[in-house]
C-alpha cells in the first residue's frame, strides 16, 4: 500500500493499537514483520499510520499477539477496511488537519461528552457565535480562511442534529454562559439555542454554577468521543501547540473520573433549563 503523508488522527489510532497489542505480547517489532513476511519498516510505518493494513493482516497479528477480545480485533478490522469520505473532505486542503480530525472521530463516535469552562461546547454553538469566536483571532483570518471554519463548525452539529444523532452530554461552567459573544440579541440567542438543544431526549445539558464552595475542577476542558467499546474512546484536550489526543487506558479513566465528579456537582438538567431560561429573561 502506498505511503500517507498525512494520515488521520484515525489511522494513527488504528497503528497505535496494534502496537499496543505487540508490547503486551513482548514481541519486538522486527518479530512482528517476520510473522506478516514483512520487513521492520513497514511494520513501523502500519504502528504510526503511515501505512493502511488489510483485515486479513490485522486478524493474523492479534492471533500472533495472543489478542482474544473478540470485540476489539472487530472494532480494529472496521478502523483498517473503512473506506467513509464524509463531508468534511470537502475541507481538505483549506482547513487544518485537526479540524477534519475532529469530524472524522464525531461521525464514528457512539456518544460524546463536553466539560466547557469559558465557551459555549462548538456543537451547540450558533453561526454568529462562532463567527465571533474565530474573528477575534491574531492576526486576524481574511474571508477565506474565516467562513470555512464557521461552515465547518455548523456542518459538525450534524452529529446531533441529523437522522441518527449520537447521545450528547455537556457540563458548562456558568463562565462560558456569561461571557457576551457577539451582540445582545446574539448573545441571547446563543442561550435560547441550547435551551432548545437540552429538550431533546438524546441531549442533557447541565451547568456548573459559580455557586460552589472549594469547586477546583476549572482545569478539566475535555472533548470525551465514545468508541464501539470503551478501549477506542478518545478524550481531546487543548494543549499549548494545538488539540491532543488522548487515548491510552490510564488517561481514558483519568478524565471518566474527572467528568462524573463535574458531574456530581453541576444542576440537574431540569435546574440547568432553569437557570438558562433565567439568563436569556436577564438579557
Amino acid at each position: 500500500m502506498p505511503i500517507r503523508r498525512h494520515p488521520t488522527a484515525r489511522q494513527v489510532r488504528l497503528g497505535a493499537e496494534l502496537r499496543r497489542l505487540r508490547d503486551a505480547a513482548g514481541l519486538k517489532a522486527t518479530e512482528a514483520a517476520a510473522l506478516l513476511g514483512a520487513s521492520s519498516a513497514q511494520m513501523s510505518q502500519i504502528e504510526f499510520g503511515l501505512a493502511g493494513v488489510s483485515e486479513e493482516r490485522v486478524r493474523r497479528l492479534a492471533s500472533h499477539y495472543t489478542c482474544t477480545d473478540g470485540a476489539l480485533i472487530d472494532a480494529l478490522v472496521t478502523m483498517a477496511t473503512d473506506r467513509t469520505r464524509g463531508w468534511w473532505e470537502e475541507y481538505r486542503g483549506v482547513l487544518p488537519a485537526p479540524f477534519l480530525d475532529l469530524s472524522e472521530l464525531e461521525w464514528h463516535a457512539t456518544w460524546r461528552r463536553d466539560v466547557d469552562f469559558l465557551q459555549v461546547p462548538g456543537l451547540l454553538q450558533t453561526e454568529d457565535y462562532a463567527r465571533a469566536l474565530f474573528s477575534f483571532r491574531v492576526p486576524e483570518l481574511p474571508a477565506s480562511e474565516l467562513e470555512p471554519r464557521v461552515g465547518h463548525r455548523m456542518r459538525r452539529r450534524t452529529v446531533i442534529e441529523g437522522e441518527n444523532p449520537i447521545p450528547y452530554e455537556t457540563l458548562i461552567h456558568e463562565s462560558a454562559l456569561r461571557f457576551r459573544v457577539g451582540d445582545r440579541t446574539a448573545y441571547r440567542t446563543q442561550l435560547t439555542r441550547i435551551l432548545e438543544l437540552s429538550t431533546a431526549e438524546h441531549v442533557t445539558v447541565r451547568v456548573i454554577p459559580y455557586d460552589l464552595d472549594g469547586f477546583a475542577g476549572s482545569s478539566s476542558a475535555m472533548v470525551h468521543m465514545g468508541g464501539v467499546i470503551p478501549r477506542l474512546d478518545t478524550v481531546l484536550r487543548d494543549a499549548p501547540h494545538g488539540t491532543a489526543f488522548l487515548d491510552s487506558e490510564a488517561q481514558l479513566a483519568r478524565f471518566r473520573t474527572l467528568f462524573h465528579r463535574l458531574e456530581e456537582v453541576s444542576l440537574t438538567p431540569e435546574r440547568s433549563r432553569d437557570f438558562i431560561h433565567h439568563m436569556a429573561k436577564e438579557h
